[in-house]
């Protein structure tokens, strides 16, 4: 049954109309609160779920995770990055540094609303990459994530930009088209030379929080290496390598999403829905 506590508030039905803007427009994104949680008189902590490559908010892993959340007494908010889902823009204009604006937007918003005590971020592939990379960048500001959870980041992306390459699809890496077909998606010329230089583990390893990775050893899109990497780039991590699982984390799913849960919880579980003051 869905929660009545679960909100779009992103995008609504009749006409365009969205709280959170980014580079490339509107972004629309879903909230879940806690049963029996108010508003006007309560306070959580509450999640940022960020999903991955042509994913989408609604899809596997981020409304499981979210409803588990809510469960153990923690608010979330999942969005699509632009270009994805129902936000505005154009694909051929997606790039990684675009949707760590969107994922700044989000956290700025977030952290306005008066009911929310911590915040941490959470993501899946591309959006691992992104939430990493935000964390690193939010590290010596006055706010940033209590905490952070990776789940397979696609760090290799950026190798995939220089070898020229995308998901089967293959280009010229030296002086890459406009656009290249992938999936029925024209993946853009700026995000292949961005991705290149991007510094993935250079600005994440920034970020000095606690660390929750999860990665399967049989992923065949992101070898678990990149996520080796992680753990030794961050100060305070842990990783977990789940034998006989894909990118997408679906065989051990209940396990994973008790495990992301149980993490969060440990980390922002002091803050749980207390009274306003």
């Amino acid at each position: 049954m869905k929660n009545p506590f679960e909100c779009l508030t992103g995008r609504f039905r009749k006409g365009k109309r969205y709280e959170i803007y980014g580079p490339q427009g509107g972004i629309s994104m879903t909230m879940t609160f806690p049963d029996g949680f108010n508003p006007e008189k309560d306070r959580c902590p509450m999640a940022i779920l960020m999903h991955g490559f042509m994913s989408s908010r609604k899809f596997y892993p981020m409304p499981q995770l979210a409803r588990s959340l809510a469960r153990q007494g923690i608010a979330s908010v999942r969005f699509d990055f632009d270009a994805h889902g129902d936000s505005e823009g154009r694909f051929i204009d997606m790039t990684i540094a675009n949707e760590i604006a969107d994922a700044r937007a989000v956290f700025d918003y977030v952290c306005g609303l008066p009911y929310v005590t911590d915040v941490a971020f959470a993501g899946h592939s591309q959006g691992g990459v992104v939430a990493g990379m935000l964390a690193g960048e939010l590290e010596d500001s006055d706010r940033k994530p209590s905490c952070l959870v990776l789940l397979a980041p696609a760090a290799v992306l950026k190798d995939d930009a220089i070898a020229g390459k995308c998901m089967g699809t293959r280009y010229n890496a030296a002086e890459p088209p406009e656009y290249v077909n992938v999936m029925f998606h024209r993946l853009g010329r700026e995000f292949i030379l961005a991705a290149q230089k991007l510094p993935i583990y250079e600005t994440s390893g920034r970020y000095t929080g606690p660390v929750c990775i999860i990665h399967g050893r049989q992923d065949s899109i992101v070898p678990y290496s990149y996520s080796v990497r992680y753990d030794e780039t961050y100060p305070n991590s842990t990783l977990h390598l789940l034998e006989n699982e894909g990118h997408l984390l679906r065989r051990h799913g209940r396990g994973t999403i008790a495990l992301v849960t149980s993490f969060l919880k440990e980390n922002l579980g002091h803050q749980v829905v207390t009274p306003l003051p």
